[in-house]
Formats: structure tokens, sequence, C-alpha cells
């Protein structure tokens, strides 16, 4: 071999390892941030191609049985102290949640997570530091989520997660492969809206989940926000008017692994 060929060799070797994203899978890395495209008719909104990625790997965004059910998700990386008042109202309206943890909640807010386990909540994996699993090699994302794993069992003796859910929504075709591969069900939302930063009152949460209300709605919501909590009694009452019922992710799965769809 050339004295240029060994070097070429060389610096093909070195941009590999240094790479900060490793393919090995083969799939496409192309990044997308998670989007679909609203309505007012009260119907499961349009993912277009994403939705068919997710299709393919073992992954939600929407319950598509167009049964009356709702899922309730919240997303937490820290504490803001609106916690307790969330899981009261779900706790006296018995309706069970998802509740996707970074790995900053779970060690600052240990209680609160204890209590979110004893009274039959879904806790979920939102990766240890929040890094979007996009600009991350596979074996990172593997530490990142089995980081929260090893910390759920150390505080509060959770031995694993089945259900995750990306740092900002970010995901590539590589993404959802290796979390399928690890054994995990990817869940991404069909309702949400900007509900971090300035407060605009309860009464604008409400306004924007009940607009955009559908059967078999995923909902994410943080619980960083003081109008959420303020909002959920609202919506639970108004929903259950309207002739939904609650369900947790658990049920969404369960109907996916029917050999028949309702």
């Amino acid at each position: 071999m050339s004295k240029r060929k060994l070097v070429l060799l060389w610096l093909i070797v070195i941009f590999l390892i240094a790479s900060p994203v490793s393919n090995v899978y083969g799939y496409d890395q192309t990044t997308f941030g998670w989007g679909y495209k609203k309505n007012t008719e009260h119907n499961p909104p349009d993912a277009g191609k994403y939705g068919k990625m997710l299709d393919q790997y073992n992954s939600f965004y929407v319950d598509k049985s167009g049964e009356k059910v709702v899922y309730f998700t919240f997303d937490l990386g820290y504490e803001a102290g609106h916690t307790d008042e969330i899981l009261d109202i779900l706790k006296d309206k018995n309706v069970p949640a998802a509740f996707f943890l970074a790995g900053h909640y779970i060690k600052s807010a240990t209680d609160l997570v204890k209590r979110m386990r004893d009274e039959g909540h879904i806790i979920g994996n939102h990766s240890y530091n929040h890094h979007e699993f996009t600009t991350i090699s596979d074996e990172k994302i593997k530490e990142e989520l089995d980081k929260i794993n090893e910390e759920l069992e150390k505080h509060v003796g959770i031995k694993s997660t089945q259900f995750v859910r990306p740092p900002r929504g970010d995901f590539s075709e590589r993404t959802l492969a290796v979390t399928e591969k690890l054994g995990y069900t990817s869940v991404f939302w069909s309702t949400a809206f900007v509900d971090w930063g300035e407060q605009k009152g309860w009464q604008s949460a409400y306004k924007n989940i009940i607009d955009h209300i559908h059967p078999g709605a995923i909902i994410l919501l943080h619980a960083t926000s003081k109008d959420n909590a303020l909002a959920l009694e609202h919506l639970i009452d108004e929903l259950r008017k309207r002739g939904y019922k609650f369900k947790s992710l658990e049920y969404l799965l369960w109907k996916e692994t029917l050999p028949f769809h309702f």
C-alpha cells in the first residue's frame, strides 16, 4: 500500500472514531422535529411521512382506533411546585397519566416520583441529560436511557421503563431504530401547545387543548406550567362531558399487540 493511501485510510479511521454520531445500522440520519397538521374539526392530526416512520419502529403519536379515549402525558426536567397539585387532581378524578422524567428530576424530586409510582402512573424515560438523540451516537443514546433506569431503581425501586419520549421531539430513522432495538416504545403527541415560559392563564391552556381535542389524543403537557395545573380539572370534567375516557399508555400498547384492531 502506498504512503498516500495509508494516510488516507488513517484519516478515514480517525473521522469515524471522532464522529459524534455513529450509524451502525445504516439508517437515514436526517433529523426531523416532530410536527403534524392541526385541525379544528376534532379529527386526529395528519403527521404525513412522520407518522409512517413511527409506524415502522414501534412508535406512537396517536391512538388511531377511533375510540373516544385520551392519554395525558407530562414532561418533567425540573420541579416548579405544581406537580403535587396535578397529582391531587389526577387522583381525585381517577385519571391515569404518564410522566416522562429527565435525570435531574429523579434525584431532586424523588418523593414526587415515588408518589407517581404509588398512584399507578407510568414513569417514562426522557433521557438522563435531555440531549437530542439525533446529535449523539447509538451507544450514547443507550447510556442516556440506561442511566434513567439506574437512577429510578436506586431511588424509587423501578427497574426499567417501557416508554421513551425523545428530548425536544427531535428524531431520525436511526434514533427510532435504536430505541426500538433497545426494547422501547417511543411516544410523541397529537396535541400540545407552547406551555412553558410566560403564563397566560388557565383558560388559555384549556382552550388550546379543547380546540384540538380528538379521539385517541396523546396530550403533551409540561408540569412546570401553573396554567396547566389550574386547567387540568376543567379539562377532565369537560372531556368526560364529551364522552371521552382516560387511559394509560399501556392500554394503547396492549391494543396495538392484538391480532385485530378496535
